[in-house]
């Protein structure tokens, strides 16, 4: 079997944030000693797969927002990320202010670009998401791109309800009677006036800069487009014990019968050309003799032998 080479599509976001704060109460006690965000996802810890997503979107520069005391923690994982050919950057969030507040505390590393925001506990997998997301990605330009699922409960989530021509009218957060099943997930593209608008945001009742009502802005300029993803995908918010379980079940299921690595930074980075085969291989040489290594070591036996 040939390797296969991953094509970075041409977007225009460059720069993503991965907001990696909050206490993780609901997945208490496990997250007492340790950020929700490196809690493990099967085989590796959940943060990896909102930053190999925005990878294959060919995002490189990325800020990693998070509580102080964690901030050490991200640092011992993941380094400058130069390891894996990115740049990585840190920053804090001091407080529940909001999703929003995150595109504050990140306006110098925005640096007047479009750029993408996504939770930290958020999982994507499926056919076509590389395509799905540089298609949400381009409405960067001058707009807004969110990604779409339809669930069962929408009355836990930031619900979009649309027209019959398909265009956004409404958003409601987590709504008691909820119009529509399609809830917007935590991953969104931005373009640079997104700032200013998040600047100009009144804090909610529960004090915070409601990511929700950033949305609503540009949906009320036409400026707010979306991206469903369907049934071929799968979208996990991993902030319960339930989900969290859930979610490393089917990583476990499509990694084992498929024989493939989800969410592995060195394949991703490799695949994409950002470190070459000698990098990816003293990367595998590297660690010890551990499960998550017979994955990239299937990976550089495809690279050599194929």
């Amino acid at each position: 079997m040939a390797f296969a080479v991953y094509n970075a599509p041409d977007t225009p976001c460059r720069r993503a944030i991965i907001l990696a704060g909050g206490t993780g109460s609901r997945l208490t006690p496990m997250t007492w000693a340790i950020n929700k965000h490196l809690l493990p996802v099967f085989d590796k810890p959940m943060i990896y797969y909102p930053l190999t997503t925005l990878m294959f979107v060919g995002i490189r520069d990325f800020l990693i927002i998070s509580n102080a005391d964690a901030i050490p923690e991200f640092r011992r994982f993941f380094g400058n990320g130069s390891q894996w050919g990115l740049n990585i950057e840190y920053a804090t969030q001091d407080g529940a202010n909001g999703i929003a507040e995150a595109l504050l505390i990140g306006e110098a590393f925005i640096a007047g670009e479009p750029f993408s925001l996504v939770l930290g506990d958020n999982i994507y997998y499926g056919h076509g998401l590389p395509e799905m997301l540089a298609a949400s990605a381009m409405h960067a330009r001058n707009g807004a791109g969110v990604l779409t699922y339809s669930v069962s409960n929408p009355q836990d989530y930031g619900v979009l309800t649309v027209d019959a021509a398909g265009q956004p009218v409404q958003i409601a957060e987590k709504p008691a009677n909820p119009t529509s099943n399609r809830a917007i997930t935590g991953l969104y593209f931005y373009c640079a006036e997104a700032v200013e608008m998040a600047r100009a945001l009144t804090p909610s009742a529960r004090g915070e800069l409601e990511i929700t009502d950033l949305n609503r802005v540009f949906m009320e300029a036409g400026r707010l487009h979306y991206e469903e993803l369907g049934r071929g995908s799968v979208w996990f918010d991993v902030g319960t014990t339930d989900a969290l379980f859930a979610a490393s079940a089917y990583i476990e299921i499509v990694q084992r019968r498929q024989s493939i690595g989800i969410a592995f930074p060195e394949e991703v980075a490799f695949r994409l050309g950002y470190i070459d085969l000698d990098r990816f291989s003293h990367i595998v040489d590297g660690l010890p003799d551990c499960a998550y290594r017979g994955v990239l070591e299937d990976v550089r036996r495809e690279a050599t032998e194929g």
